[in-house]
């Protein structure tokens, strides 16, 4: 099951990710770095407030709303909800934005709420197609979505100035397009009848969602606004750069698994009860690791070529400690949120991950503090890695004590081996290659560490291999 909601979902998570690294590679090179890390604040600034804004209200439109069937009621509730919401992130982020960047704040703040309002739009028509269980049209406006966000800041640069401001505006636009068809293709689903949760309940379960959020404003993103701080726009470009290059392959992989498991586990949750699915959780922690573990492994082994061939001059020779610091704080985050975390969502008592992301807030400030100014990027990364540890110990504490998640540890040991080879075998063939450019390198670095994670895949899990090329093949007949 996690394995078939993994591989629906994949194609949607694939295209956003290879569009915002595209984006990445492209825009890099078109704006200054300066420009560049003013556009990753506005991002960071931009998320944080969504997750407060919009995040907490799909989590609980997942959880009390259902699947199938969404009745008109329920919508109309919700999106009088967001309606405020989304009036107070944006009056915030105009008070933020004079904070956080002073010299240029108006330019800063209609970015920021561009991004707001398109966000808002896209996420909340999403979800409700989440619910509705459409998953080949969430796919498909996933892929408008990613599309529309690489073609039109491009064109803003071409045809306007080029400045953050402009890269930022084409993206909004690019989300709000596709955020307005979902919805209409939503709309014509909802079936009639009142909502099927209460105000209150509404918000008993989302206020600690919003509080959470911003208790974990320092756990994910304080490491960037202290960068900014201490040093300029420049240093957070080259540690937006590459966290993103990090990131994304990893949190696509831990994406698809988790779109479609946690209305699964919820729902195993409330059929089944809490063991069963703490098993369920198990099984996709196991399945985590095996595919995510590997990925950061090639990505480590394979960070030079990839710096070299995606990144102008001026960002290379400075990622060599980014990446295996990076890789590691996105694990962590993806095991607290979509493992341990949605132990706590599943008895809806969200307001018990404020405490641990109090906890990662805690550390990564304190750290921050500590770290950046003598070692800039790198204290950035190091105070995200704790932080994100801190915050996944104090889950796991606290998850445990509501349903206990069994760690499959051979898995994870096997994986572990998988991942060690894989990263090895990536490693030697690119070093076989010497002063050739880079795209040849890493072609022969992700081809060697490919063959040997399917080989030693198929060698350790057999079942899982037959199983994932039917479903590869069946997905491709149906293409």
């Amino acid at each position: 099951m996690l394995l078939r909601s993994t591989l629906i979902y994949a194609p949607a998570i694939l295209l956003t990710r290879i569009s915002a690294l595209l984006l990445l590679v492209i825009v890099t090179r078109l704006i200054d770095q300066t420009e560049y890390g003013l556009l990753t604040l506005v991002v960071t600034v931009g998320e944080m407030t969504d997750i407060a804004v919009t995040n907490w209200l799909r989590i609980a439109l997942l959880r009390l709303g259902g699947k199938g069937d969404v009745s008109r009621g329920s919508l109309m509730l919700a999106g009088r909800v967001l309606l405020a919401s989304t009036a107070l992130a944006l009056i915030i982020s105009v008070a933020a934005s004079a904070v956080i960047v002073p010299e240029r704040w108006v330019e800063f703040a209609i970015a920021v709420c561009s991004y707001l309002i398109a966000g808002s739009i896209g996420r909340f028509a999403l979800t409700v197609l989440q619910m509705q269980q459409r998953h080949s049209v969430y796919s498909m406006l996933e892929f408008l979505r990613a599309v529309l966000q690489l073609a039109l800041p491009i064109g803003a640069i071409v045809m306007f100035q080029d400045s953050f401001l402009t890269v930022s505006l084409g993206s909004s636009l690019g989300v709000l397009i596709a955020g307005i068809v979902a919805g209409l293709m939503a709309s014509r689903r909802v079936v009639a009848g009142p909502p099927r949760f209460t105000q209150k309940e509404f918000f008993v379960l989302g206020v600690p969602l919003v509080i959470m959020a911003l208790v974990g404003f320092g756990l994910h993103s304080a490491e960037r606004v202290f960068l900014k701080i201490y040093y300029d726009a420049g240093a957070v470009a080259i540690f937006a750069a590459a966290y993103a290059l990090a990131r994304q392959p990893i949190d696509m992989v831990a994406n698809s698994i988790n779109m479609g498991a946690f209305p699964e586990v919820v729902s195993r949750f409330d059929d089944d009860g809490p063991a069963a699915s703490g098993r369920l959780l198990s099984q996709l922690m196991a399945l985590m690791m095996r595919l995510c573990l590997p990925v950061a492994a090639m990505l480590v082994a394979l960070s030079s070529d990839i710096t070299q061939l995606l990144l102008p001059a001026e960002y290379h020779g400075r990622f060599g400690l980014l990446f295996p610091i990076i890789a590691f704080s996105v694990l962590c985050a993806n095991l607290a949120s979509f493992v341990y975390g949605t132990v706590v969502h599943a008895h809806k008592r969200p307001w018990q991950l404020i405490i641990a992301n109090s906890f990662g807030s805690v550390a990564t400030i304190a750290l921050s503090v500590l770290l950046i100014p003598p070692m800039a990027e790198v204290g950035a990364a190091l105070a995200l890695a704790g932080g994100s540890l801190a915050g996944l110990l104090a889950c796991i504490i606290i998850s445990e004590r509501l349903t206990p998640v069994p760690v499959p540890w051979r898995d994870i040991g096997v994986s572990a081996v998988i991942s060690l080879s894989t990263g090895l075998a990536a490693s030697l063939a690119s070093a076989l290659f010497g002063d050739v450019p880079a795209i040849f390198s890493l072609v022969a670095g992700g081809t060697a560490g490919a063959v040997v994670f399917f080989g030693l895949t198929w060698l350790f899990y057999p079942a899982a291999a037959i199983q994932l090329v039917a479903k590869l093949r069946a997905r491709l007949r149906l293409a």
